[in-house]
């Protein structure tokens, strides 16, 4: 399949191997492996060597001979070979999936180029600065308990699995969410921080007070992408699913209401362009701490909150959802999970409370950061929304 790649991007310009070469290259260095059992593993050293030689002609011709510049066809040849002798010393797995990464690599030029191209030298810093975080930081923390509340291990675990599902939304926005409109914009930032986007869309209504209703329709999609993502919060804190499911009947009929309140106005509210959301990565080591001490926070005041006044200290704690409703949705669920400090169904019910209460929060942020028109249209739509949410949320702990 790489040779395929490798001979498909010969229709655009000149190669120095396809599909042939390449098979021809795994092979040999299958058989190369193989025989090195008998003849010793110096064998595989000189046919390594062999093909670092070949692979070093193919380069000083193709920059010096053919003034193009670029590695990536020899680098991967030899990529091959040594895919070859994984597999005769019998590590095919390994062989197989970095060959399917290498491929994908390999298809996806232009847009990992386009990616990078149009990453900041700040993103690129918070990328870095949250890698240190992920594979320095996180595995030498000690995996115990503090104060019988909180493993900081698995908290900084949390923040980097919160942080990547933010960030593979925040691409996505940077790509398309301009190109195609304020709803496709507002429904991806939802996923990164539903507040930043919020106040973000609410800002441009200032501009013009016409474009309030293709505003409050991203703001409507953003709220939605935020119930779903606390959903998934509370599936990866949780993997028995005992919480989300007890917050699934309530927090569908919260989505449902939502998506009746977008349909019933005209399509055509949604226009393409519309200005730029500027939100912060997700790979910002601020916005990630910001995330994790809120929620340790919470944790904390909620434990605290419980000992104290009992369940309804815990209720309390989803007014934490004015800060952050992901916060919240992972302190509560850790509660339940590690120690049963509160029932699942207590967590389920704060965790649907705290996605009413971020519902409510974008009637506040329109009326901070937006015109008089939207925050006319968000308080009628997000007033119903959120009552019937309520409502629904009672009549489910009745039943």
């Amino acid at each position: 399949m790489v040779g395929v790649e490798r001979e498909h991007r010969g229709l655009e310009h000149e190669i120095f191997a396809g599909v042939r070469t390449y098979s021809i290259t795994c092979i040999t260095g299958m058989l190369v492996a193989l025989t090195s059992e008998s003849a010793g593993p110096g064998f595989v050293y000189v046919a390594a060597l062999f093909f670092a030689a070949i692979c070093s002609i193919i380069t000083y011709s193709k920059i010096f001979l053919f003034k193009r510049i670029g590695v990536t066809s020899p680098i991967t040849l030899f990529f091959i070979f040594v895919v070859g002798v994984l597999v005769g010393y019998d590590y095919g797995l390994y062989a197989i999936v970095s060959s399917i990464v290498v491929e994908f690599l390999l298809i996806q030029k232009q847009l990992l180029h386009q990616f990078a191209g149009n990453l900041t030298k700040e993103e690129l810093y918070n990328a870095i600065q949250f890698l240190a975080v992920a594979f320095i930081l996180y595995p030498v923390m000690p995996d115990k308990q503090f104060f019988g509340l909180i493993n900081l291990r698995s908290a900084i675990l949390i923040v980097v699995i919160v942080s990547l599902i933010s960030f593979l939304s925040y691409v996505l926005l940077r790509k398309f969410g301009t190109e195609r409109g304020l709803c496709y914009s507002g429904f991806l930032g939802g996923f990164v921080n539903s507040e930043a986007t919020t106040g973000a869309l609410a800002g441009l209504s200032k501009r013009a007070e016409n474009i309030a209703e293709p505003i409050l329709m991203g703001i409507l999609l953003c709220n939605i992408s935020m119930l779903i993502r606390n959903l998934m919060l509370a599936l990866i804190v949780d993997p028995t699913g005992q919480t989300t499911l007890l917050m699934l009947p309530p927090q569908l009929v919260i989505i449902l209401v939502s998506a009746i309140m977008i349909l019933k106005r005209n399509k055509k509210v949604c226009p393409a362009g519309g200005g730029e959301l500027k939100i912060e990565s997700p790979f910002s080591l601020g916005q990630a701490f910001k995330f994790g001490i809120a929620f340790t926070l919470i944790l904390i005041m909620g434990n605290f909150a419980y000992n104290t006044v009992g369940t309804v200290g815990i209720y309390v704690t989803a007014l934490g959802a004015l800060v952050s409703s992901s916060g919240v949705i992972v302190s509560v669920t850790l509660l339940a999970v590690n120690d049963g400090t509160i029932s699942y169904a207590t967590a389920a019910n704060t965790a649907v409370l705290a996605s009413l209460v971020s519902t409510v929060n974008k009637i506040l942020l329109s009326k901070i950061s937006g015109s008089a028109s939207l925050f006319s249209l968000a308080l009628n739509t997000f007033g119903i929304i959120a009552s019937i949410g309520i409502a629904v949320l009672l009549l489910w702990n009745i039943l």
